[in-house]
């Protein structure tokens, strides 16, 4: 009975990490939209450079979108129960969120066609992102909701 609590508990645990895990650090995910060059769900980064954001996949491709091409920036946010980690370690758990950082580019590409991009971003990186292309683009990010507005002006 004790190895199959043990085991219950190391998959919970593991199902936790790696099912629901938020990307963190410095790090950004391309979760999806109609960009060829990357695949969905490619880890990678963002580089906000003078002209252009580009987001490098470790897995490899590259985007690269110029300011001057954003139509729109959008940013929403997913809220989540933290019910692996709360079996297994304390009750209290199931009363903590995690949280997840969605962003959304809409942009023309090189050829004029509209693009849309998907990124989750890591907590650390929300508050400058949003900033620097709310400066660089001249367009305001527009917020899923309230909350999401003031969550994000916080980080």
């Amino acid at each position: 009975m004790k190895r199959w609590l043990a085991s219950l508990t190391i998959a919970c645990l593991l199902l936790e990490s790696v099912a629901g895990a938020a990307v963190r650090g410095k790090a950004a995910k391309y979760v999806g939209g109609t960009l060829s060059e990357l695949a969905p769900d490619s880890d990678g980064q963002f580089v906000l450079g003078e002209a252009s954001v580009v987001f490098t996949a470790k897995k490899g491709g590259t985007i690269t979108i110029p300011y001057s091409r954003v139509d729109s920036i959008e940013y929403g946010q997913k809220a989540g129960r933290r019910l692996g980690l709360a079996l297994t370690v304390s009750i209290f758990f199931i009363f903590s969120k995690k949280r997840k950082h969605f962003m959304t580019i809409n942009f023309d590409d090189a050829a004029g066609k509209k693009q849309g991009a998907v990124f989750e971003l890591a907590k650390g990186i929300v508050q400058e992102t949003l900033t620097t292309l709310e400066t660089k683009t001249g367009k305001k990010v527009d917020y899923e909701s309230d909350e999401a507005r003031k969550h994000a002006a916080k980080l």
